[in-house]
């Protein structure tokens, strides 16, 4: 069952770069700024977490590669190609293998791009997050709006497929603000656009200023669910509807490595902080690795791995977890699989009513959330899973 499940939503392989040029205070992922990188003890660590992987897990399809970061941009591009062309040599790929990399407006050249290109990315994910100057320098980032829009002209001549991030409920943002802002990034003929609500995450920059009362002038609810609601309509009339809750983009150009994760199916997790979920066998295990750069760097010369974490998944687990991912998506839950995990069955007194309530709907063995489910989805998965 364990086995079979997985391929239901794939397998792809998260390449993780820890390196960034500067820190943005909303930011809480696993990012570092250093003064000097050594990319070629770099590689080689990451050619030796690969080809440990290769041997626990071979004989698979690969279906998405994923550089994230950090600032994966910042790679020399013979690194990637060197990843890739080792990845390319251990897994038979699909068809329609998607290999993405996150880049930001300041770290973009034409030439590094077209180093990437050539090394076999197809996919570019560019964080912008904002198309004003103000609100750019208040998030900490390097780039200005012009600098946003070169990037974006070297980055659609020379991928076929691009998406960017921004992000909105920000300081002192109005309706008409982000209606305005939304309009003008939706003309940029990117396939897809990830949209996310300014959050405030303890252990961050923003975090600390908000619990001194030094963070003004953030949207109430009601202004910050107006724009949720306002962000549906314009996506949706530009033919990019929401495909999950903060994701946007025709059928064919859906993020590929994503929907693995939100269809609970297999992914290989590489880099410093880097999570995983790998079936091995029957079991299905959770993996993590070292946080610090230096310490996973270090772990995997002395030790040959730069796991840190790997603890079994157990079948309840993993229906709760595939309940929860792919509720997130447009298609939503099939509850023969949420079953097959030997979970119980959704109570259908809850079913009945959530759906009375308008948050859920029911097609057969589907189980989808409305529009008006999907932005207080953590309420409606608390009484499906109580």
């Amino acid at each position: 069952m364990a086995t079979a499940d997985w391929q239901k939503g794939g397998f792809g392989i998260y390449i993780h770069w820890p390196f960034c040029e500067a820190k943005c205070p909303y930011c809480d992922f696993n990012s570092h700024v250093s003064a000097r990188i050594d990319q070629s003890a770099w590689l080689r660590a990451y050619l030796s977490e690969i080809e440990r992987v290769a041997v626990e897990l071979p004989g698979r399809m690969l279906n998405s590669v994923y550089f994230g970061g950090g600032t994966p941009s910042l790679m020399a591009p013979e690194s990637v190609a060197a990843i890739i062309e080792t990845i390319r040599r251990y897994w038979a790929v699909s068809n329609d293998l998607e290999i993405t990399l996150e880049a930001n407006p300041s770290s973009v050249e034409a030439d590094r791009f077209k180093g990437y290109r050539d090394a076999g990315v197809s996919r570019v994910s560019m964080g912008i997050q904002a198309l004003n100057d103000v609100d750019l320098r208040r998030l900490g980032r390097l780039h200005s709006v012009q600098e946003a829009y070169a990037a974006l002209d070297v980055a659609r001549s020379t991928f076929d497929r691009v998406s960017f991030d921004l992000i909105y409920a920000r300081q002192d943002q109005e309706l008409s603000d982000w209606r305005a802002e939304l309009s003008e990034a939706l003309s940029f003929a990117a396939d897809h656009l990830s949209l996310y609500q300014l959050t405030i995450e303890p252990g961050t920059a923003f975090g600390a200023r908000h619990a001194r009362g030094g963070l003004r002038g953030l949207p109430s609810e009601d202004l910050s669910a107006d724009m949720y609601d306002l962000t549906q309509d314009l996506c949706g009339q530009a033919g990019l509807p929401a495909y999950e809750i903060s994701n946007h983009a025709s059928d064919l150009s859906q993020s590929r490595h994503n929907l693995i994760y939100w269809r609970a199916g297999d992914y290989a997790g590489i880099g410093p902080g880097a999570h995983g979920r790998v079936t091995i066998g029957d079991k299905r295990f959770a993996t993590e690795t070292h946080l610090q750069p230096q310490v996973w760097l270090d772990a995997v010369g002395e030790r040959g791995s730069g796991e840190s974490l790997r603890a079994v998944v157990t079948p309840r687990e993993q229906a709760e977890e595939y309940l929860m991912m792919s509720l997130r998506l447009a298609e939503g839950t099939d509850l023969s699989r949420f079953e097959a995990h030997g979970a119980r069955p959704v109570p259908p007194q809850k079913v009945r009513e959530l759906t009375e309530l308008g948050l859920v709907e029911q097609d057969g063995v589907q189980l989808r959330a409305t529009s008006a489910g999907r932005p207080v989805l953590n309420g409606v998965l608390r009484s499906l899973l109580a």
